[in-house]
């Protein structure tokens, strides 16, 4: 017997938002296969395979757009996927560095009995916003990992539970 999750139950399972599957299923990335009778969206056991694809193409960090393309037989090589690694970690170390300077200016500015601008403040708080959402991110990716291996396993219980019955 086939398992099928509405997307309430799948946002459950899986730690994403309703809010993220059904903007997934806007810009055409995920889709449920089926719908009930009301019109609620009904996802599979392959659903959940390519969500897992999609959430793990997204933690080696990958765009949407990339893992669309991906996803739709777009060939990206290891060697792609690997540079556009290296170019976001490039960006994050440039993100930093710009936090650590105006940090160190503001301290040295305060040290020194300086008056600091509305301006100074005000790049401050936005490079550090910057870092927090960066933040985030990295720790909602973690989170999706962990549950990608969730799905992963629940799909390997209900394969073994299916086979069991189809022995009876």
């Amino acid at each position: 017997m086939k398992q099928h999750w509405k997307v309430g139950d799948l946002s459950k399972l899986t730690g994403l938002t309703v809010r993220t599957l059904r903007f997934y299923d806007q810009i055409g990335l995920f889709s449920p296969s089926g719908q009930t009778e009301g019109g609620h969206r009904l996802y599979n056991e392959s659903d959940l395979s390519r969500l897992q694809q999609i959430l793990s193409l997204k933690e080696l960090g990958l765009t949407l757009d990339e893992i669309k393309s991906v996803l739709n037989g777009d060939q990206i090589s290891p060697l792609e996927i690997v540079n556009l690694q290296i170019a976001r970690i490039k960006e994050q170390i440039h993100q930093q560095q710009k936090l650590l300077e105006q940090l160190q200016y503001v301290s040295k500015s305060m040290q020194g009995q300086d008056q600091l601008t509305a301006q100074d403040f005000t790049e401050l708080l936005q490079a550090m916003r910057r870092s927090h959402d960066k933040l985030v991110l990295e720790r909602q990716m973690s989170w999706e990992r962990h549950l990608g291996a969730l799905g992963e396993f629940l799909i390997k219980a209900q394969e073994e539970l299916e086979f069991k019955e189809d022995e009876t």
